[in-house]
């Protein structure tokens, strides 16, 4: 291992003790009052769910493309990790918009469990691509567990009285960390590595737009959650473009 390699791991033994240092942390309930309510064709919500559509078409597009490419610029011993990825991403579609039907801690169970199999994939592909191709098939599997795990653990304590979001926040976010200092300290096997910058870009407007639901709402009467969605389902796209347009610089995989 080198530099690089300790700072990966030093950030997330940090990140990962420094969260349990912290009190349980329980879902707001002011969390499922969103800025846009309006019922449209008998859809409550209905921005909020409609909004939702893209995941659905832009994860479909890249399965189509993994599964119809003769020899798509990929890890193949990691293949279906890039397409869990775009299941997860079309599954959010769903899960979602279901969410967002009836908003509360029940349905919200279902929105977040396909995001963290997108969250893990992801994490995995970018690991392979860029740090370490073995180490990524070993952790692939553990890490989707551990995902599941933490929505599930969120949803039981919930329902127990006493909800606890830390380990869910911390599969959301540690992952994305890692992600930024991988594509900034380390180099790909790939061309076209701007699409992944492009997609962390959608991540973060995503979340600032989530912040800003209702002052968004207020200015131009289209709620700042529903331009989350059609902004974060835009990296998944950038995702499909990385892997349709890009070429690897060397053969070795």
């Amino acid at each position: 291992m080198n530099w690089k390699h300790f700072v990966l791991l030093g950030i997330a033994f940090f990140t990962t003790v420094s969260v349990f240092f912290f009190p349980a942390i329980p879902q707001d309930p002011a969390y499922h009052n969103f800025a846009d309510q309006r019922t449209f064709f008998d859809i409550p919500n209905f921005f909020n769910v409609v909004s939702n559509l893209p995941y659905f078409i832009f994860g479909l597009i890249g399965c189509f493309f993994l599964l119809k490419e003769v020899q798509p610029a990929i890890i193949n011993s990691l293949k279906h990790a890039y397409l869990v990825f775009c299941i997860g991403v079309s599954l959010v579609c769903f899960g979602s918009g279901y969410y967002h039907l009836f908003p509360d801690n029940n349905t919200l169970l279902w929105d977040r469990l396909p995001m963290t199999l997108a969250f893990m994939s992801f994490f995995t592909v970018i690991f392979a691509e860029y740090v370490d191709e073995n180490k990524a098939r070993g952790i692939y599997l553990p890490l989707v567990i551990i995902g599941i795990v933490s929505v599930v653990y969120w949803y039981w304590t919930e329902m127990a009285g006493a909800g606890d979001l830390r380990m869910y926040g911390l599969v959301q976010f540690l992952p994305m960390i890692l992600v930024l200092v991988i594509l900034w300290l380390f180099s790909s096997q790939y061309s076209h590595a701007h699409y992944y910058w492009l997609m962390i870009g959608c991540y973060l407007l995503a979340k600032i737009f989530e912040a800003t639901d209702q002052i968004i709402y207020d200015t131009i009467a289209f709620s700042g959650h529903s331009l989350k969605h059609l902004v974060s389902a835009v990296a998944p796209y950038f995702f499909y473009l990385a892997l349709k347009n890009r070429k690897a610089k060397h053969t070795d995989q």
